[in-house]
């Protein structure tokens, strides 16, 4: 048996490498010429022609975003529990409320019904997250939106390409934000992008990200640093113009693992919904831990944890909440490796291992 088959790997060749030098031997390293291509290239190809404004990481697209659209003290936005804690940190860090509703068991993302009871005459907007890939329903969300006069906000840093309905996810909300982190489905080292209709959320990401300034000493607004360098975004506009070749591996090597899996629930794709498989996430109802310790141990298959412990019960929010389609998923949750770099021979490996593990426990 060769080694270790890892949950995730980044694919990061020459072309990348000679993009790095090439921007060093400009000597232009911070925010330029790069960047604005980046921003242009995304938009065109994955975005219908949206704005998008290139910042240093998700964390800050989504922060920057919130604050562009007018989240602040006093106001709540809806957000998942099961997710990174990136996407209730953003909403927290503009000093307004994350309140945390339940998902749905098939999609892992947020459940339009309990998004719905969780809103309150506070509430300014929800934020659904695209987890693992897998659009959220922004057809019944948006409904809830409507009717109460609210704002839908998309963390999209899993879903760079998805689709709900034939429409590119990142084109729903008032803003969208896509991470470009080394794990993601493409990466620009570190770094996140802000996609957006409105030409004032536009501007106003831009001055934040930017110390508050357009032009040079002329700071409009209270800023921040949130600058991509030129470096990262070479990166990126090498990774995007290989996205559409490595989503298609991921949505065949997910494929070959729906056909071949067994003893275990495989990730379910919503009828119009465009799957990227950031992640392709299975469940196993008995000692999810143990399943994943013997596919190490035994069989060298790399898997992994999203997420462990819901937002709501980290010592940062530390909330007594009923969420249970969010704890159940917290414990039986476990992603198995499915991205690009993947073999015929490693797919084969991942079958059996998970078929045997699941028999010997069933």
């Amino acid at each position: 048996m060769s080694g270790m088959i890892p949950a995730a790997r980044p694919l990061i060749g020459d072309d990348e490498r000679e993009a790095v030098d090439r921007v060093l031997r400009s000597g232009m390293i911070a925010q330029g010429p790069e960047v604005a291509a980046l921003e242009r290239e995304f938009a065109d190809q994955v975005l219908d022609g949206r704005h998008v404004v290139a910042v240093n990481s998700g964390t800050a697209g989504s922060h920057l975003g919130l604050l562009a659209a007018g989240v602040g003290p006093g106001r709540e936005v809806i957000v998942p529990s099961f997710t990174f804690a990136a996407t209730a940190n953003s909403v927290a860090l503009t000093g307004a409320t994350p309140v945390f509703a339940d998902i749905d068991p098939d999609s892992f993302c947020l459940d339009p019904a309990a998004v719905e009871a969780a809103v309150t005459e506070r509430t300014i907007g929800i934020m659904p997250v695209h987890l693992y890939g897998h659009p959220a329903d922004m057809t019944a969300l948006q409904a809830v939106a409507d009717r109460h006069g609210l704002a839908v906000y998309e963390d999209a840093a899993q879903a760079h390409a998805a689709a709900w309905q034939g429409r590119p996810v990142g084109t729903f909300g008032a803003f969208a934000m896509f991470s470009l982190y080394p794990t993601k489905n493409m990466t620009a080292g570190e770094g996140g992008l802000v996609s957006t209709a409105d030409d004032e959320i536009a501007r106003r990401v831009r001055l934040l990200r930017n110390q508050g300034m357009e032009r040079r000493y002329e700071n409009e607004l209270v800023g921040f640093n949130a600058r991509m360098t030129d470096i990262h975004a070479a990166i990126g506009r090498v990774q995007l113009a290989k996205l559409a070749g490595w989503t298609k591996q991921r949505q065949e090597n997910a494929a070959f693992l729906d056909s071949h899996l067994s003893g275990v629930v495989v990730p379910p794709v919503a009828p119009g919904a465009v799957h990227v498989y950031h992640q392709y996430t299975i469940r196993v109802p008995q000692d999810r831990d143990g399943f994943a310790r013997a596919l190490a141990d035994e069989h060298q298959v790399g898997t992994g944890v999203y997420y462990p412990i819901p937002n709501h019960r980290l010592p940062s929010f530390d909330l007594t909440l009923d969420l249970p389609q969010t704890e159940r998923a917290a414990l039986e949750a476990l992603s198995l490796p499915v991205h690009p770099a993947l073999s015929t021979g490693d797919l084969e490996r991942i079958v059996e291992a998970v078929n045997a593990v699941a028999k010997a426990g069933a």
